[in-house]
């Protein structure tokens, strides 16, 4: 895959233009061009140098890279100063400069002649001295022709290689409004008399440039985001060195960073690079990357991102991803990827902006033919004719779909929404089906523990003590749950621990002096130890069928009791699986997991559709089930969405119409994926469907526009309507119009930025004051207790403020909340 930087494109017709002689090329299988950027990407096996030639061959120039930057691997990634409008100055000094030769000329004109404003004696004595007047007329509009020579020069040079483009409507609209008027001229020094449109000629190119100039600063405006993204990237960073056996900091270009290297982050700090925490222990604002406005608790062994604000604490960080390959230059890569691509709906304006300026040339030939065969003057002819070449606009065609889609992505990159191409951020809006994943997408990929349950004159904190012990030693995920619940309990020693593969764990404890066997396991290896009772094997069942994996305990011959451990369903799960089917979607679980942990998770989540016990490689066949159901419906443009995290997900994610990585997922599932969501919340599905229906809603406007701007201005133009109702077009209007066409197009697609998150409003904060909190493992044990109440969707503990701050989508009552946090050990102050 290669990229170029694009020279001399001015509208639609030059992108359909240079495409045209690109895919021509043999070996080359796409090719995608940009108006918006003036960039091209091109796939396939063809040298740099050919594709030049042939961009050259019609007109145009390019540049292998230009102003791009090649990233990792061949994902290219445009740099700041690519963004940069660099005509936006040279466009003003144009258009001031016109302006101040303009304004005597239109009052020598118009003034004059119109309105019978005053003249130098000069040319009014002793008789009007016409000719000089149109002298005057002629100069001034000859030296605004020449600081717009850009116009003609483009656009005799697109007639040539007969590609012609907007700029040759331009040039040829206002070089015959000038020649005409020079002939006129000539006519007047024998004695004739004639129309003259001196000031028409100038004020067409004027009134352009002034629309380019708008249409510049606005489409400057939809890369925003992508700038703000790149300015985010932290340009120094403090580098951790030993010198003379203690740790200095220096501060060094983040350039300078290896992985391995030791950085420190002070409070008020962006992190440099990509790494996880070595010491310390703060709150980190993420919202540059997830688009999340509240601070997550980092410490010892917590990831970490570049162009991150450490905000409290002190931070020891390690590197583990540098330069191109951090998160943040990966959303960046994403993208600007996503703007040189184009989205299907985009083919329809490529197909007309092929033909268009030729066919408008055509017309303007056609109606001055006409007008001169009805018997009007040369003079009312050639205005008819003129108009129609100024008032028609392919830029506005050329620009109806690319804006839009980098807004759109500049938005979506604001939420924490990754759309690859332009293709997947309007197919994500047509979907019909959304497939979901269970595990780390519905729940949140880690098991919890959900329930204590002590046997008959044991207490909770003794049993959750010895499993603990027990389980400290293995690397099991449910034996992390396990420790994570006894955060700040003293752990027992054990001695000869042994892991037993499918049924539990076994060590041995001292008991005064005495070393008693403590075993841990399945209900089914507890029973083959030890005989337990009925009362035990109905609690198992029941923990089994709310889908939990319940973990039994004996010390000796004592049974302990039973703690449950389940994947919990993400807070916001159930919210968004109702929201998407509001808007209609068909929602569907697809997992591997068995058939009544599915529906029991299912039923927390609010969907009725599970489809269960899929092995990783058959869910690509159920996919390919649901995209033949929907063909067979009649639906031709309803999309298959699925959403993923983990590797057996990849070929279901490849094979949907649009596949959905979930942020917390694998780098495989992302890879496979066509959207990326930054953040793991299930929410952002809704986001990006939601702004991908507006996007392309926003395009239909903008196409609507442009093409019934032609279909009425041309006609209009042309004088079509002038033996009904007299209306005609002056060449100066139709300039005008033609310079605000554009520049409402790119407006339009700017009304995106106003896109505001629905799931947003439903959020809810609060904060409380809390005592006893003395570190981060008090912070994480407040987090958790406070978690598990119901509506509560996020709690962030801060110790040295003697705060937590809960967002919640349903407020418990400040009676649950104090006993969630008395229970967990701390003082609960309002």
């Amino acid at each position: 895959m290669g990229k170029y930087s694009v020279t001399g494109m001015s509208c639609a017709a030059c992108v359909a233009r240079v495409e045209k002689a690109v895919k021509a090329l043999p070996g080359v299988d796409s090719c995608a061009v940009s108006l918006l950027t003036h960039s091209m990407q091109v796939d396939g096996s063809v040298s740099s140098s050919d594709v030049i030639s042939a961009v050259e061959k019609v007109g145009y120039g390019a540049t292998p890279a230009g102003d791009f930057v090649q990233g990792k691997g061949t994902t290219p990634v445009l740099s700041a100063a690519s963004l940069e409008n660099k005509e936006i100055p040279l466009l003003k000094r144009r258009v001031i400069a016109s302006l101040i030769f303009l304004v005597p000329l239109l009052y020598f004109s118009m003034g004059h002649m119109m309105f019978d404003l005053p003249l130098p004696r000069w040319f009014m004595e002793p008789l009007p001295n016409t000719v000089a007047i149109a002298l005057v007329q002629m100069t001034l509009a000859g030296i605004i022709l020449v600081i717009h020579q850009k116009f003609f020069v483009n656009g005799f040079k697109g007639i040539l290689h007969r590609a012609p483009n907007m700029d040759s409507l331009v040039a040829l609209g206002a070089g015959v409004s000038y020649l005409y008027s020079l002939a006129v001229l000539f006519q007047m020094t024998r004695g004739g008399e004639g129309a003259y449109f001196f000031e028409g000629a100038a004020t067409i190119v004027t009134l352009i440039a002034v629309g380019k100039l708008l249409e510049a600063i606005s489409k400057g405006r939809t890369t925003n985001a992508l700038k703000g993204l790149m300015d985010l990237a932290p340009k120094t960073a403090r580098l951790v060195v030993t010198q003379n056996g203690r740790e200095v900091e220096r501060i060094v270009a983040v350039e300078q960073l290896k992985v391995g290297d030791v950085f420190a982050v002070r409070p008020g700090d962006s992190i440099p690079v990509d790494g996880f925490v070595l010491e310390g222990c703060s709150a980190v604002n993420e919202s540059a990357l997830t688009g999340e406005s509240i601070p997550v608790d980092k410490t010892v062994d917590d990831r970490v991102s570049a162009a991150t604000i450490n905000r409290s604490g002190f931070l020891k960080c390690k590197a583990t991803r540098v330069g191109e390959d951090t998160t943040l230059s990966k959303i960046i890569q994403m993208v600007s990827a996503s703007a040189a691509t184009k989205a299907p709906i985009s083919k329809i304006a490529d197909q007309v902006a092929g033909f268009f300026v030729p066919v408008v040339i055509l017309i303007a030939v056609v109606t001055i033919g006409v007008w001169i065969l009805v018997g009007a003057d040369v003079g009312f002819a050639l205005a008819r004719g003129i108009a129609v070449l100024v008032i028609s606009c392919p830029c506005a065609l050329g620009l109806a779909t690319p804006v839009a889609i980098m807004v759109g992505n500049g938005v979506g990159a604001k939420h924490g929404i990754l759309f690859k191409t332009s293709a997947a951020l309007e197919t994500a809006g047509r979907s019909e089906i959304v497939v979901l994943d269970k595990t780390g997408t519905i729940t949140r990929g880690e098991p919890e523990v959900t329930k204590i349950l002590p046997a008959e004159g044991v207490l909770e904190e003794e049993l959750l003590k010895l499993a603990a012990s027990l389980e400290s030693r293995s690397e099991h995920p449910l034996a992390k749950a396990i420790m994570a619940k006894a955060v700040n309990v003293d752990l027992c020693e054990v001695s000869e621990f042994t892991a037993l593969p499918g049924n539990g764990l076994s060590a041995k404890i001292s008991v005064d002096g005495k070393k008693e066997l403590l075993i841990g396991g399945s209900h089914k290896f507890i029973g083959s130890q030890v005989a337990l009772s009925k009362d035990v094997d109905l609690q198992v069942e029941s923990l089994s069928n709310a889908g939990a994996t319940p973990l039994l305990f004996v010390q000796g011959k004592r049974f302990l009791g039973i703690i449950a451990v389940a994947d919990q369903v993400k807070p916001d799960s159930a919210t968004a699986v109702s929201e998407l089917r509001q808007m209609g979607l068909r929602v569907v679980m697809l997992t591997g997991d068995n058939l009544r942990t599915a529906q029991t998770i299912a039923k927390t989540a609010g969907i009725d559709e599970v489809i269960a016990d899929v092995l990783s490689n058959e869910k690509e066949a159920v996919i390919q089930r649901l995209q033949a159901e929907l063909a067979e419906s009649g639906k031709k443009n309803a999309k298959v969405a699925m959403v993923g995290d983990g590797i057996n997900d990849a070929p279901a994610l490849t094979r949907a119409d649009v596949g959905i990585a979930i942020g917390a997922g694998t780098d495989v599932a992302m890879d496979a994926a066509d959207v990326v969501l930054v953040k793991s919340s299930l929410c952002d599905v809704v986001t990006a469907i939601r702004l991908s229906r507006k996007t392309i809603r926003n395009i239909h406007e903008n196409l609507f526009w442009a093409f019934i701007y032609n279909v009425i201005g041309i006609p209009l133009a042309a004088g079509c309507y002038y033996h009904f109702f007299g209306w005609t077009l002056n060449a100066t209007f139709a300039a005008l119009a033609m310079s605000l066409s554009s520049f409402c197009v790119v407006t339009n697609a700017l009304r995106l930025n106003f896109f505001k998150n629905p799931e947003a409003k439903r959020a809810n904060f609060r904060t409380f004051k809390v005592e006893g909190m003395m570190c981060s493992h008090c912070e994480a044990h407040v987090k958790q207790a406070l978690e598990t109440l119901p509506g509560i969707l996020l709690a962030t503990a801060n110790h040295k403020k003697k705060s937590v701050e809960i967002e919640f989508s349903e407020m418990p009552s400040d009676a649950d909340i104090e006993a969630a946090i008395t229970k967990a050990g701390y003082v609960f102050k309002g």
